[in-house]
């Protein structure tokens, strides 16, 4: 049976990540307090104390949840076999760290710099964005590109499609606040409003798109040593210049998340792994694909079960 790694993203995090992991693992010690190190503060205090309002903002989000993930990765990482790997959104790092593409450090410091960059985009041009539920993508789409083209330079935009039927829109902040009714009128059976610090996935992340392309340009990446199922194209990349390309536009482009599951799906992939913080992506899953295994590495209880 292939086996697909794939590396939870924002939203999943939660306070005490980590902390039993720490307590029960020399490698993780290590590599936390590197981490700590590299960052210059104290990222596993907040993984293991919060508070939750600083855990929930994207600059110490994304880092914490990129290392939760390298480090689940790295204790079993001689246990399993595994065809390919995907990451949602942020969690693309953590995939291309599994399969060589980048070093542990040069991951951690982009994401670092990334959460830094998407939380000061977010204060300079204020985003917001909203999940739709049960509204066909090609009605979501043609509304989001009518309320573009009204509101001009307000944008509205399709940021994540997660699974069938569940897709998140993401723009600028009061005027879609102001329509997002209009998605509910058009059908959807529930619109809601995420809580999130800028328009991710949108146009309005592009001065931030523009500087991490320059942080990304300084890293040597390497080409992978399984295909990662890319964000933007949702499908399988291997080599690092293409790889590279992909990491820059995947902050201005929709996360295609269901479409990289189908594909994989399509490929021969009928087992799934979540590595990384919570359960979101396993929901995912559930819902986008039938007769398939669904796995979680989450906790130190759920390693152990490799050793």
């Amino acid at each position: 049976m292939k086996k697909a790694l794939l590396f939870s993203g924002q939203g999943s995090q939660y306070v005490g990540m980590l902390k039993d992991i720490y307590d029960n693992s020399d490698i993780a010690k290590k590599m936390i307090n590197q981490a700590n190190e590299l960052l210059a503060y104290s990222l596993s205090d907040i993984c293991f104390n919060g508070p939750v309002e600083v855990l929930k903002e994207t600059r110490y989000t994304q880092p914490a949840i990129f290392l939760h993930s390298a480090i689940n990765f790295s204790l079993i990482k001689d246990k399993i076999e595994f065809s390919a790997v995907a990451g949602h959104s942020v969690g693309e790092y953590a995939a291309l760290f599994s399969v060589g593409a980048i070093s542990f450090e040069d991951a951690l410091g982009l994401v670092s710099k990334r959460g830094q960059l998407m939380f000061e985009a977010g204060k300079d041009l204020p985003g917001t964005m909203f999940a739709v539920i049960n509204l066909a993508d090609d009605k979501l789409e043609s509304l989001c590109k009518e309320l573009s083209e009204i509101g001009k330079p307000n944008v509205i935009v399709a940021a994540n499609y997660n699974s069938p039927g569940q897709v998140v829109i993401s723009g600028s902040r009061d005027y879609l606040r102001e329509n997002a009714i209009k998605f509910k009128e058009a059908g959807a059976r529930m619109v809601t409003e995420l809580t999130v610090s800028g328009a991710f996935h949108s146009p309005l992340m592009e001065p931030a798109k523009n500087e991490l392309k320059i942080a990304i340009d300084k890293i040597k990446f390497n080409d992978a040593n399984k295909p990662v199922y890319s964000n933007v194209y949702a499908k399988p990349l291997v080599k690092a210049e293409e790889i590279k390309n992909a990491l820059i536009e995947q902050l201005t482009s929709p996360v295609k998340w269901s479409q990289s599951l189908l594909q994989m799906k399509e490929d021969g992939i009928n087992s799934y792994m979540e590595i990384g913080p919570g359960n979101v992506l396993q929901g995912l899953v559930k819902r986008t694909l039938t007769d398939v295994e669904i796995l979680a590495c989450d906790k130190f209880t759920d390693i152990e079960k490799y050793f």
